[in-house]
Parts: C-alpha cells; structure tokens; sequence
C-alpha cells in the first residue's frame, strides 16, 4: 500500500508512539523554508486530517532550530515571479486553515529560532511547548512586508492587542518564557526538555476521547474563523508589499547581513 506521506519528500514523519504522527521541518540553514517545503506544508494537513493512524500531529523542528523562516531563495522568487507570488499567497492561507481545520490535535515542540513560515504552525498549534530560549521572531516588518501569514488572525487572540502591536511592528526577538508569560505559547520548558515535554502530552491526547477533543478544538477554532477577514486581509497587504521596493531592500539587507535603508516616505 502506499505511504500517503511519500507525497511529502522535503517534510520527515515519524511514529513515537501510537496515534501520535511526528511532522519534522528538516533541511539546510536551519530548516529555512524553501519553495517546495512550503507547498508541502500547505498541503499535507488534510493528509493528516485522513490518516486513520494519527489521532495527534507533534511538530518539531530538526536540529538546533524550529525552523529559521521562508528561505532567502523563496523570498526571492516571491519578488521577482508574479505567478509565484500568487501561488505561496494561496499556500500560506492554506497552512493557516489546514492547522485550524484540522480536526486531529496538533502539537508544536518549538526550540530554538522559530521564524516565518514555520513560526505559522509553531504557534497555530492546539498546544505549544517552547524551550525557554526559544527565540520566536516575526520579521515581516523588517522585511519591508505586512505581517501576514499567521499574525493577524492569532497574536492579538493569544497575547493582546498592544503585545501584538509591539513585536510584529518592532521586530523584536521573544524568548519562550517571554512568549509564555504574554499568553503567545502553552508553556515553557528547560530546552532539554522540550521533545519529551511536548511527546508526552501528544501521547496524552491520543488516548483521550478522540471526539470530545476535536469537537473542542473546532468550536475553540471559531475564534480564528471569526478572524478570517482580517487575516485575508493583512496576507494580501503581505504580498501587494512583495510587488514594491520594499521588500527588495529588506532581503537585500538580510543578504548583506546589514540595516535596511527603506526609502518611501
């Protein structure tokens, strides 16, 4: 019988325990999100959803990261290809209403950078563990885009307007206590701890009543539903900013590892 996760060559899947499916982000520069990756992402939640195997997903990252964001390949290609600046707009929502309309509980085990495109399932996860020294990051800003993906539609739910406000204007890095004490994350651990911590409360979901739990997490999801337009809304800005001088001053400043000297008044 084939493996419905063969689709899926650039993500790793592995089984820890019964009913619970491992979704690794794995690959160069910090499991940066590249093209393929991203569209990979965008469709494998319905997979999931229709695995008879899987009552939870628990996400995680390989290495020494969560993942470091959309690669530096991606953002170019976004910039330059119209065609493709469509084609990841559509994905990106896809990611974000694949993690919500997932019926299976999902789990992140967040370590390390936690950037971007990967930062999107990290915290749109049902319960999210973060080492303490995570360093969560949206750096839509500072890419010379809105913040869209996932940023609109659950940071204001989870940590507040005026939290909300500070780091997706600012930029600025949040450690997972940090994260934690504001309401962005479930709970922070020691950074040993995060795997075992965060498997042991997947294997926990998986042996509790598998219909209590997913009616649960689709009326919670409601909040974000509700949020639907707004989140249409800042991903289209997102991609609108793509098209501009913007964001090509922003990757080029990443590039050369120096400030952006944006321009527009």
């Amino acid at each position: 019988m084939t493996d419905p996760y063969d689709e899926f060559p650039d993500l790793t899947f592995e089984r820890p325990a019964d009913g619970v499916l491992k979704v690794v982000l794995s690959g160069p520069n910090l499991n940066a999100v590249t093209e393929t990756v991203h569209a990979q992402l965008a469709a494998v939640w319905p997979v999931v959803d229709a695995d008879d195997e899987t009552r939870v997903a628990l996400v995680a990252g390989a290495g020494s990261a969560f993942s470091a964001g959309g690669s530096f390949e991606l953002v170019e290609r976004i910039i330059d290809d119209y065609a493709v600046r469509t084609r990841v707009m559509r994905e990106a929502r896809d990611i974000v209403f694949g993690v919500i309309n997932c019926s299976k509980p999902i789990v992140s085990a967040i370590h390390g950078p936690a950037v971007g495109a990967g930062l999107v399932v990290a915290l749109l996860a049902d319960v999210s563990v973060c080492g303490r020294t995570a360093r969560i990051i949206d750096g839509h800003t500072r890419l010379g885009v809105a913040a869209g993906d996932h940023a609109a539609i659950c940071w204001p739910l989870l940590c507040g307007m005026a939290k909300a406000k500070y780091y997706l204007l600012t930029c600025e890095t949040l450690s997972g206590e940090e994260a934690e004490r504001i309401g962005l994350v479930s709970i922070s651990v020691d950074d040993d701890d995060v795997q075992s911590r965060a498997l042991e409360i997947a294997v926990a979901l998986a042996g509790g009543a598998q219909d209590a739990l997913r009616w649960t997490k689709h009326t919670l999801n409601h909040w974000y539903r509700a949020m639907g337009p707004a989140f249409d809304a800042s991903l289209a800005y997102e991609f609108l900013g793509f098209g501009g001088p913007d964001a090509a001053e922003g990757l080029a400043s990443h590039q050369a590892k120096r400030p952006p000297r944006f321009t527009r008044p």
